[in-house]
């Protein structure tokens, strides 16, 4: 794939075959197209300023750009339609068979919705957790649905953890040092090592089965069974002080594709959305210039640049790309490839 980390970001995303839609009520949802490939965004950012939103649906559409000559042979297309699932309650339907790959964002508050009473920035918030019911419906058919696949950061992580009571959320207290911010160290699991996906990221990393990645966060997921159940696979732990696997899931697999090699619903507890650091300082600009953000938030996440720009940030990449983008572009590939 073409290398667009240092491209700048058009204000206007939409090419010749992609686009991206918003859904906040029913009537913005548009009319299914059978030669448009339809990916399903589910955002949990409930209108919190954040760059990880607009960072997958670039990534999106660098995707569709590096599959332009399949797509224009076939005569195809591909949108992102953009769920605002936490603040306007829209959640997509997958019986229905409109979409076979799901993303899912980060986003702020508690990870248990009935806990988001009060707005307290990014620990807690106030929303209507009726939209909890809806998701964990979709997950239970996306996971039984071997055609289809979810991949999700944070947020959609912590859910994933909860629907399938693997793991609850627990504050980051003074013991851990408060929020986690910036580059930290993931260990990955025994069973990552001998996954036929991750096996090749062990071997590529400088450090074995420590690697880097982009953290934010106020819980941890801590695991409430020894076991998990039949089918779903620990990937890696956030490492400890002295550099082994912590109490805190980071990486779950949850279901694998039929033949056995890549994950088909899975999430980490980490930022691999957001890119190098000229990607994001090119997110923010475009952000910025559409008055999405303000100049006071673009000041403060431009801080976040030199971590970027770190001595780790070609290990911290590939890392990103194994966990989420590079099992976003396969799933988005097979779709193409196998449109009528």
């Amino acid at each position: 794939m073409p290398d667009f980390e240092s491209s700048r970001v058009p204000l206007d995303l939409r090419t010749a075959r992609f686009e991206a839609v918003r859904v906040e009520r029913s009537g913005d949802l548009p009319t299914r197209d059978e030669s448009t490939i339809e990916v399903a965004l589910l955002d949990m950012n409930h209108e919190y300023p954040n760059i990880g939103h607009d960072a997958i649906v670039t990534a999106l559409r660098d995707a569709t750009l590096a599959l332009d000559e399949e797509l224009a042979r076939r005569h195809l297309a591909v949108r992102v339609v953009s769920y605002a699932v936490r603040d306007k309650l829209m959640v997509p339907v997958h019986r229905d068979g409109r979409h076979r790959l799901y993303v899912g964002t980060g986003g702020p508050g508690h990870l248990d919705p009935r806990r988001n009473l009060t707005p307290r920035g990014t620990v807690e918030i106030r929303e209507d957790p009726a939209w909890e019911t809806a998701i964990w419906r979709l997950f239970d058919e996306i996971a039984a649905d071997e055609t289809s696949a979810l991949y999700g950061v944070c947020h959609t992580f912590g859910l994933l953890c909860r629907w399938s009571q693997v793991a609850e959320p627990v504050l980051r207290g003074p013991g851990k040092g408060g929020a986690m911010s910036g580059v930290g160290t993931n260990v990955l699991t025994d069973q990552a090592v001998a996954h036929p996906w991750f096996e090749r990221l062990v071997a590529e990393s400088p450090q074995g089965r420590c690697v880097p990645v982009l953290d934010s966060r106020y819980y941890d997921m801590i695991p409430t069974t020894r076991a998990l159940p039949a089918g779903m696979t620990a990937i890696a732990y956030e490492a400890s002080a002295d550099g082994e696997p912590g109490d805190a899931l980071t990486m779950l697999e949850v279901a694998r594709e039929r033949n056995g090699f890549a994950p088909r619903v899975f999430a980490v507890n980490s930022h691999p959305e957001i890119g190098a650091a000229e990607r994001v300082a090119g997110l923010l600009e475009r952000l910025l210039a559409r008055g999405t953000i303000t100049r006071e938030i673009y000041e403060e996440r431009t801080q976040l640049l030199p971590a970027l720009s770190g001595d780790r940030r070609e290990e911290r990449l590939r890392v990103g790309r194994y966990v989420f983008g590079d099992l976003v572009n396969r799933k988005l590939d097979l779709l193409v490839r196998d449109a009528a």
